[in-house]
């Protein structure tokens, strides 16, 4: 097995959490870290991807097309500091490295339009956001391929509101209503635009959803190559299976993202990842070049000493100590 996180991480301070992900995980990550501000966080990080839209904050969130775009820009200022400081850290790293990024689907649910109701309401507008953020996409893997020639790009598309867009339990602006759901064509169709982007620009697709109804068939038929999950949420099944047995790698969460009583060990953690894998009728052993462990979600509510501890547990789990 190998280890990762998720990627946020507590404080303010990026350059000593590059140095714990680059010197401690199989597949390092470029951290991110909410507390600085919105422009910082999953939502505002992913938004100053995009390539010709402009998003800037108002009073109830983020919102496309309006303002002068200066959130935008800095957003992406703020994303290309962190990784002038990763450069400067890990210039020469081999091996794996990690960029998260918000999916088409949880920013739809989560960003608004001109008029103040999500993107997700308009058919027109949900497809203009994933193109640009797929057409941004494959900019930042240009840039990232040039600042760590020798890695091998992984990107984790973050889609934790997934399953709520396919089950039309978003809400509407009023809250009186929910948005009706995204059928798989439609659902498949937005992913696949990563999906491509992300192999054509070199690098390898990953999805993360935090949530018991993973759509597994779906996120395999997009073009994932590994789906990542909590552990503790997901029951196995034959879709796992089934994704498992056709070369799709399991990225299970297994470490609790906040310190909990007792803290397990990593026997304890080894233990939940081979019972998982035994479920779906695979060998743990010969499995484990097809999984990757991680803490179960995000570690930006853990405190720092429970997130540097979650992410050495995650390391010792993967490589079996």
């Amino acid at each position: 097995m190998r280890a990762t996180g998720v990627g946020s991480v507590p404080g303010e301070d990026f350059r000593e959490w590059a140095k714990v992900s680059l010197g401690q995980l199989d597949v390092p990550f470029v951290p991110e870290l909410p507390a600085r501000g919105a422009h910082a966080q999953m939502t505002g990080r992913s938004l100053g991807l995009l390539e010709g839209l402009d998003a800037d904050l108002q009073p109830a969130g983020w919102r496309l097309g309006v303002g002068s775009g200066v959130d935008h820009r800095r957003a992406r200022s703020l994303l290309a500091q962190d990784l002038d400081t990763l450069e400067e850290l890990g210039h020469e790293h081999e091996g794996a490295l990690k960029q998260q990024v918000a999916g088409p689907w949880t920013l739809a649910a989560t960003v608004e339009v001109g008029r103040g109701e999500k993107v997700l309401a308009d058919h027109g507008a949900r497809r203009d956001l994933a193109e640009s953020l797929a057409a941004g996409l494959t900019e930042h893997l240009r840039d990232l391929r040039r600042r760590f020639p020798r890695a091998e790009l992984v990107v984790q598309v973050d889609e934790p509101a997934l399953p709520a867009v396919l089950a039309a339990a978003v809400p509407t602006a009023s809250g009186f209503g929910r948005h009706r759901t995204i059928h798989p064509p439609e659902a498949d169709a937005h992913l696949r635009l990563l999906t491509d982007a992300i192999r054509d620009a070199g690098a390898r697709p990953v999805v993360h959803v935090c949530a018991p109804d993973v759509p597994v068939g779906l996120l395999r038929g997009a073009g994932f190559g590994a789906i990542g999950f909590d552990l503790a949420l997901v029951p196995p099944g034959d879709a796992w299976a089934e994704a498992f047995e056709a070369g799709v790698e399991l990225w299970p969460g297994v470490v609790p993202s906040t310190a909990p009583v007792p803290v397990p060990t990593s026997a304890t953690l080894i233990g939940r990842v081979d019972a998982f894998l035994a479920r779906l009728g695979f060998d743990e052993e010969l499995s484990d070049p097809q999984v990757v462990v991680s803490p179960s979600c995000g570690l930006a509510g853990a405190s720092p000493a429970w997130a540097r501890k979650a992410l050495a547990l995650a390391a010792n789990v993967g490589a079996r100590h």
